[in-house]
């Protein structure tokens, strides 16, 4: 990162690993627990460096990661941890140039991660119904730069997507096997589906639903992360870690022909796979029939 601009996001970290995301501002100042510090000590210089307080209490000055972006933002409420978000993103197979759906779009957090992914050339569309909370998302995408990537729409998930072929979508909404049609809908054949739930009882909701709306390929996962004290004469785990934040359930579209129940988790796979096999030869067979069946080229029926 080159020296600190007017507009620029930068992270002050104290000797007590108390972290500050500020937006770098021509004669402002950032008031901590140690003291103020002048914007104008950074603007015009290079990051990774020390700058003082008026207490003269030290802060180290950095470029913020993705991960101090999601856990700093502004918020109302609960977000997605960036554990579960980086995550969503490889298994979303998300990069530059993909289109991805996002409902609801919160405060933004994992909307940070997803549009950071997929810049420049790609596409985010985030769905809220919250009027304050599209709000919220909006004036922190604006803070950070992202807008021109992010498309946000305001409305009720029921009644369906604006978008077709999509390569990915994420529903972190309260009632996700609802919208299940919907997302298949808006996806592309073999597209990415993810869902971020809390409980138990929603993850069996979504197991129960996704074979009858056309996704297989079905995973749940549940992320912890465990933090280590990092002294190199005593490294031992630190004393509180992120444990629970929610259930990750992935699955992909699957063509209008497949039967998807050939390709969830079950207990009858023996008797799963000689289906797959019958309907798979009969459609084998039904090809030859109407292909025997069709007039030479150049002739009429």
């Amino acid at each position: 990162m080159p020296n600190v601009s007017p507009g620029d996001m930068v992270l002050l970290l104290a000797l007590d690993r108390k972290r500050y995301l500020i937006q770098a501002k021509p004669g402002d100042r950032v008031h901590t627990h140690r003291g103020w510090l002048a914007h104008d000590d950074l603007l015009g210089r290079p990051l990774g460096r020390t700058i003082c307080t008026q207490l003269d209490e030290p802060f180290l000055a950095l470029e913020p990661s993705t991960y101090d972006l999601i856990s700093l933002l502004e918020r109302e409420g609960q977000i997605v941890f960036p554990k579960d978000a980086a995550q969503i993103l490889l298994r979303l197979n998300l990069f530059s140039g993909r289109r991805v759906i996002e409902a609801g779009t919160g405060s933004g957090g994992l909307t940070v991660a997803l549009a950071r992914a997929v810049m420049p050339q790609g596409r985010v569309y985030s769905y809220e119904v919250r009027e304050e909370m599209q709000t919220r998302a909006r004036r922190n995408l604006a803070r950070l730069g992202l807008l021109d990537v992010v498309e946000l729409r305001a409305g009720d998930i029921a009644t369906g997507f604006q978008e077709t072929d999509v390569d990915a979508l994420v529903l972190d909404v309260r009632e996700p096997w609802l919208y299940l049609a919907q997302a298949r809908a808006a996806l592309k054949g073999g597209g990415f589906l993810g869902i971020f739930v809390p409980t138990v009882g929603q993850v069996s909701e979504v197991l129960a639903t996704l074979p009858g709306q056309g996704f297989g390929d079905v995973v749940v996962e549940e992320l912890w992360q465990r933090p280590w004290k990092p002294v190199a004469e005593r490294l031992r785990p630190a004393d509180r870690m992120v444990a629970h934040t929610g259930f990750l359930t992935f699955a992909r579209a699957l063509s209008a022909e497949d039967a998807a129940e050939w390709w969830v988790p079950g207990d009858k796979r023996l008797m799963r796979r000689l289906r797959v096999r019958e309907a798979l030869a009969a459609r084998a067979a039904e090809a030859e029939d109407e292909t025997v069946d069709a007039p030479p080229a150049g002739e009429d029926e």
